[in-house]
């Protein structure tokens, strides 16, 4: 495992296109969000701590804000060969465990992560209503093995100001997880092996 940050994509980028499939194989696209109040990528996996320690609060912060028009996916662009676990199929039983109402999509070819310059799990993407980024960073302070439970404050501030009409609260700060297990030789120039991205 390295400790890996956000890369903090500039402010105001184009939500990067995707056409990724579930784990049932249906393709979900980024324009099938289009006409929403916003829309939030994570970039996540099944056996990260850092989303392990998360992924409790991800289900309640999909349930809480998809009913009011902001559009939630999960990516998982992991390598499957070296990782097993985060398989498609493995992604199917862990949405149900953990309740997930959003897709949750697989990037095989790794290049969606790339293209968002994704560099841990989890790595959080907010867009608003014309896919421009206005948030990306971490879901809260809290991580695996400090005694403290997640609760998104971070993002929900995020996402409520973006419901609000209002500009999202400064600093935006990295996300910290685990980082992107990218296939061999198919790391991303931005990627550091040394734990920074």
């Amino acid at each position: 495992m390295v400790r890996t940050a956000s890369t903090m994509l500039p402010l105001g980028t184009e939500a990067p296109d995707f056409s990724l499939p579930d784990f049932n194989g249906k393709i979900v696209t980024r324009d099938d969000f289009r006409g929403q109040q916003g829309l939030l990528v994570m970039f996540m996996c099944n056996h990260c701590p850092y989303v392990k320690h998360v992924a409790p609060e991800l289900a309640r912060l999909a349930d809480d804000y998809q009913p009011k028009g902001v559009g939630v996916v999960g990516i998982s662009s992991n390598d499957v060969v070296a990782h097993p676990e985060d398989s498609p199929e493995m992604m199917k039983q862990e949405a149900a465990d953990r309740g997930y109402s959003f897709p949750y999509l697989y990037d095989e070819s790794q290049s969606v992560a790339q293209a968002y310059h994704a560099a841990c799990t989890p790595d959080f993407y907010l867009f608003d209503g014309d896919l421009r980024l206005i948030y990306r960073g971490q879901l809260d302070d809290s991580r695996p093995k400090q005694g403290s439970q997640p609760t998104g404050h971070d993002l929900r501030a995020a996402l409520d100001a973006l419901l609000a009409g209002k500009p999202v609260p400064e600093p935006q700060k990295p996300s910290i997880g685990c980082n992107i297990k990218w296939k061999s030789g198919a790391e991303p120039g931005y990627f550091d092996a040394s734990g920074t991205a």
